[in-house]
């Protein structure tokens, strides 16, 4: 009775077993894996279909180690909450998808010490990182980052030159909003303002108030309400404009979802947008054209803002480059619908 050769389970296949069946050393096998083009092509193909008949997968953690890479990207933002961050994450992930990578994707929730921990945690087990945080400074880079570990900075403030940035035209854009409005005969417009020590807020807080000035509206402080970049604080702040004694005409929320709160809010007061109250918001998410009336925004490309984003860093790794950091302006564009009462898409 002849015995059939057993072969061990695919978790157990080692490479060892691989250069066996093949004929040919482990070195040898490791360069086929590694695609280091040592090897002739018959030489590759025959360890392929050696791995492949046996079921071997390389061990991630151990392939590392020789190659020096995880192929993987750290993805840091302060929220993962809303359109804004999943449509980023979306880009990041094309590109990521194009090299071979993947994406570990986490948020520090704007407080410096978790933000430290996760820059730890994520040593060794990412080979660069795409960055949105106001609290990523030099100091912390430094404490958490060896030097040279590849970086791009989405939208943040900083003196820290290390790195490779992109920013979005926020103070622009917020002022192309503004002009608009006033443009349309608005003398009253309001502001909901972005989270507190956020750069993207802070510049298009700046980018309100100097276009009030180049209009020749006077600055209301009680028309500066605060807002976290929810629809729920959106809704508040509009409660909190029209009970005002002297309500704006108009209101320029700093991103979209408090725009759609803001709506939401004005409507149950009975009034209409956007022949009581009109509306203009930032970002251009995919929501801001379906909601009723559609949403006038200042556009952001947010999936190709994370595509370019992790396309950089990605060609700084796979390269191994040091190139002097470049920090790049992103163009906006002022989208004109319905909920100014001006629409032209």
């Amino acid at each position: 009775m002849r015995h059939r050769s057993r072969r061990a389970p695919a978790a157990t296949i080692t490479i060892k077993d691989v250069a066996r069946d093949a004929g040919v050393s482990v070195a040898t096998v490791s360069r086929v894996l590694n695609q280091t083009n040592q090897v002739t092509a018959g030489t590759e193909a025959q360890v392929r279909r050696a791995a492949t008949a046996l079921g071997y997968t390389p061990h991630a953690g151990a392939r590392s180690l020789i190659t020096r890479r995880t192929h993987t990207i750290g993805v840091l933002l302060p929220d993962l909450y809303g359109e804004f961050f999943s449509e980023l994450i979306r880009g990041i992930d094309q590109a990521a998808q194009r090299y071979g990578y993947h994406c570990l994707v986490t948020s520090a929730h704007h407080r410096e010490p978790q933000l430290e921990a996760v820059l730890r945690s994520m040593r060794g087990r990412v080979d660069g990182l795409v960055l949105m945080s106001p609290e990523f400074t030099g100091a912390v880079s430094a404490r958490t980052l060896p030097a040279g570990f590849p970086v791009v900075m989405l939208n943040c403030k900083s003196s820290e030159s290390r790195h490779h940035s992109l920013t979005v035209a926020n103070y622009r854009g917020a002022r192309a909003m503004v002009k608009h409005l006033a443009g349309l005969g608005h003398r009253s417009i309001a502001i909901v303002e972005g989270a507190a020590g956020n750069f993207d807020a802070s510049e298009r807080l700046r980018g309100y108030r100097a276009e009030l000035r180049a209009a020749g509206l006077t600055r209301r402080p009680e028309l500066e309400v605060a807002g976290d970049f929810s629809e729920e604080s959106g809704a508040m702040a509009a409660r909190q404009l029209l009970a005002l004694e002297s309500p704006p005409t108009a209101i320029f929320a700093a991103n979209d979802c408090m725009a759609v709160g803001a709506i939401a809010a004005i409507r149950d007061a009975g009034l209409r947008v956007p022949d009581d109250v009109a509306i203009g918001g930032f970002d251009d998410i995919p929501m801001a054209r379906y909601i009723a009336p559609a949403l006038t925004s200042v556009r952001v490309d947010i999936s190709a803002l994370g595509e370019r984003a992790a396309t950089r860093l990605l060609t700084l790794v796979e390269q191994e480059r040091n190139d002097p950091p470049t920090h790049d302006i992103i163009p906006t564009t002022l989208v004109v619908r319905q909920s100014c009462g001006a629409a032209r898409e």
